[in-house]
């Protein structure tokens, strides 16, 4: 497939919108009235919103709203206001003024938030399938070099943990290609689903909140959400002229990291009731390799260290990183909706650790062995074009589109010893339209249409997957009803996958019906939100859902630098006793998952409570087996003909295999407003999941629990965190258990006055026993323990 260069992505992404601007409708009519808390008092800065158009205002000091140029007809009204639960209200707007409404909100523990990751309305409380929220105050105090890292603490959530440089999110126990990583809806077009050591190129520096829907998201995302979404939102193509600049500087001692970004927001109002809106946004960070644990002991190389006095290094070599990024865009903003357009650059550099290179030197009968750490380091950039728009429309038949394009540029090289080993490049575009019909019988939905394309090739003598071409189309359908105190979601999904091939040259030539794979998965999902009784709700969702395999779980062939791993996929497998590679004659599958997700939610008053069970089996599931061989099995001698020792650089084996697993395991958190000041909260998650012939799944998280108590004044918050997890004995073949350990944190904020609208000084401590702990989810975790005892200090602020 040839892709068109950047600058004719731009000009040909522009092109697909021209046209969309409609010009503004003009309304009669207005809403107005007030919001209230349950002892009567105003509740101010309280959003009102028109569900499924652009409208919304703010209430003043004495609570009071009012909604402009408002067509007649029938408005659902969103309330929504932070520290209170939201609110659905209808109105009917006919000839006259709709004057002098009041609206109550009940005090809610549990912070509620609006999430864009669905095409239709939801929220972290009010939603079929669980979601994770992080946003402001809690974004930033959480906010890490990698996303996995950043989202490692939530509720269902752990992360891939290869060093602090490239870590991934974990949901449920899946991940890579089963967890869609999005920005702003869009797939950010990366490798990192290719392998635990390609880092996310979406980053938490400039984001403005992350959402996490727990669970399959296939309706929404295609077959690559089977196992959920994470969805970075920023404000890249700005929808207000608000003036706003955001500030963040930090440093941490635990890598001696620096850190900084700014957000720049700002616009300009137009003759014809138009806007212009501006939005500019850089980060830079720059870290050393992080200090160990004091108690720190390589396991991998222990028993060949054990009978040499040698000083351990306090350090964990190959772990620095330096990163950088800017963004800008703009968009015209008129009384319907808005369009804008963004340019994103993203410039990574991070070493990749657990590699070691050893040399060997005899003399006579003596013979001494040496140790050293290779520099192996990845490079990425990453170009991103990207259009948003939303539209509005006083039609019969269609009132609201959604428009999503972007096109990606990324290049992934690892490199050993200043030599490129391998260059993985991604081309990648992506188009997605929602077009939301009008009410029908009270059943509000949309259309979407959704096409992606990814040109991904890896170069190189360690190449280990194929060049190959993946295109996908789909047509999905969502409706939504409220049946009184119940709200029932549907939705239907079908799309078409095509992967083809090409061939490298230490593989096996492949047939046309081998290199050219199609598939056709297909999803459906039912939804129940019942609020039984007020301040309560029930959510119950299950799913039918198909995923085709990528294009590495079938054509990989090779040894994976990044990893120490050499991969195989489905399509081959190692015989023995020739030592070497054959085509395995399975048939190459799709994935089939028949879910079930129940959610109970007290979130008014006092006490907030949310507990979430699911069951997920998952037919022909593609996992990477431990085979218990390694790469020396093709090596017809030890020598190669420059005389190069082979056998210390033998991989073991991972292939890629088909079973029939089950997924199951539950989700708690709890807190308590023991004062107006002072916030207690438990938490805890715990996932099982095994091969239906008995066996257990590798790299599965164990069992968590945590507690977390906060306290709010005027001038300074605190929170101290404290989290167990604990031993993972239920392995996989081949796998080894993992100790359990405890992780204590803390942080601290000192609010400043007439600084600007916000300036906050922070501190925060993390792992501050100095614990050696292990991540038993990652391929590193004998040699790559989480950092030592570490703090960080900083400022944010905006103005």
């Amino acid at each position: 497939m040839t892709f068109f260069n950047k600058r004719s992505a731009a000009f040909k992404l522009s092109c697909c919108t021209i046209g969309m601007l409609v010009i503004p409708q003009t309304f009669a009519q207005t809403i107005s009235g007030k919001v209230i808390n349950s002892r009567g008092k105003p509740v101010i800065n309280t959003e009102i919103s028109i569900n499924h158009t652009n409208k919304k205002v703010l209430t003043d000091e004495q609570g009071g709203f009012e909604l402009l140029s408002v067509d007649a007809g029938e408005y659902e009204l969103h309330i929504a206001a932070k520290n209170y639960s939201h609110s659905s209200e209808y109105v009917s707007v006919k000839s006259d003024n709709v004057s002098d409404l009041v609206f109550t909100l009940n005090n809610s523990v549990m912070e509620n938030i609006d999430v864009y990751a669905t095409p239709l309305h939801a929220s972290s409380i009010e939603s079929a399938l669980p979601i994770n929220v992080l946003s402001s105050d809690e974004l930033r105090l959480k906010q890490a070099s990698t996303l996995g890292d950043t989202l490692k603490g939530e509720l269902g959530i752990h992360s891939s943990y290869y060093g602090p440089v490239s870590s991934s999110p974990i949901i449920r126990g899946l991940d890579g290609p089963r967890v869609m990583i999005t920005q702003n809806g869009l797939d950010v077009g990366d490798a990192s689903r290719v392998g635990p050591d390609h880092v996310v190129s979406a980053d938490a520096s400039t984001a403005t909140q992350i959402e996490v829907l727990r669970g399959p998201a296939t309706l929404f995302y295609g077959s690559g959400a089977i196992g959920g979404v994470v969805n970075v939102v920023d404000n890249r193509i700005p929808t207000n002229t608000d003036n706003q600049v955001d500030y963040f500087v930090k440093h941490n001692d635990v890598a001696d990291e620096n850190e900084a970004s700014i957000n720049i927001n700002t616009g300009v109002d137009l003759d014809n009731d138009a806007a212009v809106a501006f939005h500019v946004d850089a980060f830079y960070r720059e870290s050393n390799d992080y200090n160990l644990p004091s108690s720190f002991s390589n396991e991998e190389e222990h028993e060949e260290e054990e009978d040499h006095e040698e000083e351990q290094s306090d350090t964990l070599d190959n772990s620095s990183s330096r990163a950088k990024g800017f963004t800008v865009g703009s968009s015209y903003i008129v009384d319907n909706g808005f369009i804008g357009f963004s340019y994103g650059y993203l410039d990574r550099k991070y070493g990749i650790p657990g590699h070691e290179h050893h040399e060997e030197e005899g003399e006579d009968d003596h013979e001494e062995e040496e140790h050293e750490e290779e520099e192996v380091f990845s490079q990425v950039e990453q170009d991103r074009y990207q259009i948003l728009s939303d539209l509005t429309f006083d039609n019969k038949w269609v009132h609201r589109l959604t428009s999503k394009l972007a096109y990606t540029d990324y290049m992934h090289q690892e490199i050993e010893d200043g030599e490129i080993g391998t260059t993985f490049k991604n081309k990648m575009f992506e188009s997605r339209f929602d077009l939301y019909h009008s009410p029908i019988n009270d059943w509000k939905g949309a259309l979407t249409f959704h096409y992606k394309t990814s040109d991904f090739e890896a170069i190189g003598e360690e190449a280990f997957t194929p060049p190959s071409d993946t295109t996908m189309l789909a047509l999905a359908w969502l409706e939504e009803k409220h049946f009184d105190d119940v709200l029932i979601q549907v939705g239907a999904r079908v799309e078409h996958v095509n992967l083809e091939a090409g061939s490298l040259d230490n593989t096996l030539e492949l047939t046309d019906d081998l290199s050219d794979q199609s598939f056709t998965p297909v999803s459906t999902s039912l939804g129940v939100v019942w609020n039984y009784t007020q301040g309560y709700n029930l959510g119950v969702s299950f799913g039918y859902s198909q995923r085709a395999p990528s294009a590495s779980e079938v054509f990989s062939n090779g040894a994976h630098i990044g990893t120490s791993t050499y991969e195989l996929g489905a399509l081959y497998q190692v015989n023995e006793a020739s030592g070497q590679v054959e085509l395995s004659g399975n048939d190459i599958d799709l994935e089939t998952s028949l879910s079930a997700d129940l959610t109970f939610r007290k979130f008014e008053g006092n006490l907030g409570i949310v507990v979430s069970a699911f069951y997920n089996r998952i037919d022909d599931y593609y996992y990477q087996r431990n085979t218990g061989l390694t790469s020396e099995i093709f090596e017809e001698d030890d020598h190669d003909e420059e005389g190069h020792d082979h056998e210390d650089d033998a991989y073991p084996i991972y292939a890629y295999e088909q079973s029939d697993v089950d997924l199951y395991g539950i989700e708690s958190e709890l807190i308590y407003q023991v004062t107006p000041n002072f916030t207690a909260k438990v938490f805890g998650d715990y996932i099982r999941a095994k091969l239906t012939s008995g066996d257990n799944l590798p790299r599965i998280p164990p069992l968590r629990l945590g507690s977390e108590f906060s306290y709010t004044g005027e001038k300074f918050s605190a929170t101290l965190t404290a989290q167990r997890y604990f031993d993972q004995n239920k392995i996989a073949e081949n796998e080894t258990s993992t100790d359990g350990y405890s992780m204590i944190d803390a942080n601290v904020n000192y609010y400043v006055d007439g600084i600007g609208n916000d300036f906050v000084v922070f501190l925060k401590a993390d792992n501050i026993t100095d614990e050696d702990a292990r991540v038993h989810s990652s391929f590193l975790k004998d040699s790559v323990p989480l950092p030592g005892r570490g703090f960080s200090f900083g400022v944010r602020g905006s103005f």
